[in-house]
């Protein structure tokens, strides 16, 4: 039965609780790479703030007023049904509004960009750093460099007119001497040439420079911006609020890294929004005031023809005056009369503005109805008197009535006159613009600092947490004992080892020494992996004792498990311990057993199974006293036919009564079936596992493929096993005797 790995971190007990000595075991052993990239991170972010340009706000606060200014015309009902207070919301929208922030982009030039050309990296902020002597004074360029900026250059232009293919690329201004200067577009063609406070035009570029302070050879980068792009970034860098809900103050802020220019900029938004509020109160008053001025000659014609009709009928009828009863009805039908007719004004003003639905038009339409009324009651009253004396109070009536109403529309005329041209408008710059130079909001040096070096020892501890929940190769021996394998020895992972593995790698790349073994067990005979070689020398010793040959075999489920290293180490130890020992590299695919050795692969097990040389040709001595070696040989097409024929059974057989013990290094199982053509002939055979590399279901797999063809695997080799904090590996161990070199 196969059992599945684990890996530190990710391990639960029975419980399902989380292993806490698991996850620290885990960091402990990764602190390096996490300190690293925490290190970096800092380091990073350090960099960052120290370089980035910064980002000044600019605030300023607006007051809108409740209650609109009154317009005269409108009774007290239609005021308090259509005026209300303004709403923040709109306000606010009026501000952000293209209208107004379009007229800010036009008076400050904002859709023309000028930057000076600085060095990479450092140059912004040496030029931020720069403190001119004196006004126009400018930074040395560094090196002699003068074609960038290093402090204190300016360029003020008042006009640039470019070609629509041009809008929105760089254009490059080289200063040249005594104000002189040349244009280039962004492939580095010329447009034109001038000189300061000149108009330089070639074509439809056109171009008006006011001033000028750079180093001959300094260069400005001037962009003609899409008016639509300018206005919908500055939208985004302005923010408007309420500082309190119905409150009518309105907090405005805005963000440029020129701290000048968004004070500049924010108050020219300010600026034209209580413009355009006052022009859009006095729209309304003068409105108004033409819808008077065409009623007068109207209301003054109908006054001329009821006092021509009063005289008439006068003249006719000898008579003057009314009698008392006629002259109290007369005065309340004329009082009537003079309401209903302001009514009736007023409803052709209001009509203008709302539709007949509205609230207001319903309430004035009320009033008037009233007003019938009760001048119907007084008409029928009339309707009693002689008839003399009705002709006489109706023709009167008219005339005052006519003589009120033109009256009140003269007034209403001068009122609305004075209402235009006094207009202030309902909203007011409490504060004007200002921004706080010495402390920019962006980058929040502190916080980006913190932020950032956080940032990558999480990502750190992240990327050490998901290598692990990846990586299923074994880290425990009970792992390989309960695919029923018995571990013959766990050979710890050490500097010495690492290194030689460095070595064999340099080794199958063609680049390392060739004339001298790269065996641990001659580098550092006390390592501690030699010392598990050892005790694994130990453990063969008494295996071989009921095994039917001297023949071993070390095998692997897939490459990089550490074959070559420990069929080599082990072949060494077991000489050093007086016995004859014959290696064989049985890899004739990609065996780098010379190399180890410090030989050529030249008549090799290739060469002798193929009968093109003979044993005592094929067989190498080594530095090692007992110790031969037989190499690979030349890579043959059909290795698996080679070792299938009988001359591998009759040099197994020979060399098995010439040494006391044979290794044989073959090739992964899991890739080739070398090894199951090579394990029939062996009385012992070992698996090499190694430590974080192979999984547990690949080493069942092998196993099985053992099995299948039917050979037993004795046991496995725990190779390359790294220290854990979270595992039981402690090597506490360790031989003082002599190195060598």
């Amino acid at each position: 039965m196969s059992a599945v790995s684990t890996p530190p971190g990710s391990r639960q007990d029975s419980n399902d609780e989380i292993d806490l000595a698991a996850l620290l075991g885990t960091l402990l052993d990764h602190r390096w790479l996490i300190g690293t990239v925490t290190a970096a991170g800092f380091v990073l972010s350090l960099m960052y703030v120290l370089l980035a340009s910064p980002v000044y706000q600019a605030n300023a606060m607006v007051q809108v007023e409740s209650n609109s200014p009154t317009l005269p015309g409108l009774t007290a009902v239609s005021q308090a049904l259509t005026d209300s207070a303004p709403q923040a919301v709109t306000e606010i929208a009026l501000m952000t509004s293209r209208t107004v922030v379009g007229k800010a982009v036009d008076d400050l030039k904002l859709d023309v960009q000028v930057e000076p050309k600085r060095f990479p990296l450092i140059g912004s902020m040496l030029a931020r750093r720069f403190q001119p002597a004196a006004p126009g004074d400018l930074a040395a360029p560094w090196l002699g460099m003068n074609s960038y900026g290093w402090g204190g250059e300016t360029l003020a232009l008042s006009q640039l007119s470019v070609p629509e293919e041009l809008v929105a690329k760089p254009l490059v201004l080289v200063a040249a001497e005594s104000g002189a200067y040349a244009l280039y577009d962004d492939e580095d063609r010329l447009l034109l040439n001038g000189k300061v406070g000149e108009k330089a035009s070639a074509g439809a570029v056109s171009l008006r420079v006011e001033q000028m302070n750079a180093h001959p050879g300094m260069r400005f980068e001037i962009t003609q911006l899409p008016r639509l792009a300018i206005l919908t970034a500055l939208q985004n860098n302005l923010t408007a609020s309420e500082k309190a809900k119905d409150s009518g103050i309105i907090q405005l802020s805005y963000e440029n890294g020129d701290p000048d220019l968004a004070v500049a900029t924010l108050d020219a938004i300010t600026r034209q929004y209580t413009r355009q509020n006052v022009e859009r109160n006095s729209a309304e008053a003068a409105s108004s005031l033409e819808f008077v001025q065409k009623q007068l000659p109207n209301v003054r014609a109908d006054l001329e023809k009821a006092e021509h009709a009063l005289a008439e009928y006068q003249s006719q009828a000898h008579t003057v005056d009314v009698t008392l009863e006629a002259k109290s009805l007369l005065d309340q039908v004329v009082a009537l009369d003079n309401n209903v007719s302001q009514l009736k004004l007023q409803q052709a003003e209001v009509s203008r503005r709302f539709t007949p639905q509205h609230p207001a038009y319903r309430a004035l339409m009320a009033q008037l109805g009233e007003l019938e009324g009760k001048k119907q009651e007084i008409n029928d009253r009339i309707g009693g008197l002689p008839q003399t004396q009705q002709q006489l109070l109706g023709l009167t009536r008219e005339v005052q009535v006519s003589t009120q109403t033109y009256t009140n529309l003269l007034n209403q005329a001068q009122q609305l006159d004075i209402a235009r041209a006094g207009t202030v408008g309902n909203a007011r710059v409490v504060d004007k613009s200002v921004v706080d130079v010495s402390q920019p909001i962006k980058p929040k040096r502190l916080q980006l600092l913190v932020i950032g070096t956080f940032l990558a020892g999480f990502l750190a501890v992240a990327w050490v947490f998901l290598r692990q929940m990846l990586n299923r190769g074994i880290e425990d021996v009970k792992q390989i004992e309960e695919l029923g394998l018995p571990v013959y020895a766990s050979i710890p992972m050490s500097d010495y080892q690492r290194d030689h593995e460095s070595n064999g790698r340099k080794l199958r790349n063609g680049n390392g020494r060739s004339n001298r073994p790269h065996l641990l067990a001659l580098d550092a005979p006390s390592d501690l992996a030699i010392e598990a070689i050892r005790s694994l020398r130990t453990s063969l010793h008494f295996a071989r004792l009921e095994a039917k040959n001297n023949i071993l075999m070390i095998c692997g489920s897939s490459p990089g498990a550490g074959k070559t290293f420990v069929s080599t180490n082990l072949a060494a130890v077991i000489t050093q311990g007086g016995q004859r020992v014959l290696l064989i590299d049985g890899d004739m695919r990609r065996g780098t057993l010379h190399r180890v050795m410090g030989h050529s692969n030249d008549n090799g097990l290739a060469d002798l199974l193929a009968g093109k040389i003979d044993l005592a040709t094929a067989t190498r001595a080594s530095a090692i006293d007992g110790l031969h070696f037989i190499p690979r040989g030349e890579a043959p097409p059909n290795p698996s036919e080679l070792l299938m024929r009988p001359n591998l059974a009759a040099l197994l057989q020979t060399t098995a009564q010439q040494y006391d013990l044979v290794i044989v290094d073959t090739p992964p199982i899991l890739a080739v079936t070398d090894a199951a053509i090579i394990g029939r002939h062996a009385a012992t055979s070992l698996m090499v596992a190694r430590f974080g590399l192979n999984p547990a279901k690949e080493l069942a797999l092998a196993k099985q493929r053992f099995e299948h063809n039917g050979i037993e695997l004795r046991g496995a080799i725990f190779n390359a096993v790294e220290r854990r904090h979270d595992t039981h590996y402690v090597y506490g161990y360790q031989y003082q005797g002599k190195t060598d070199a």
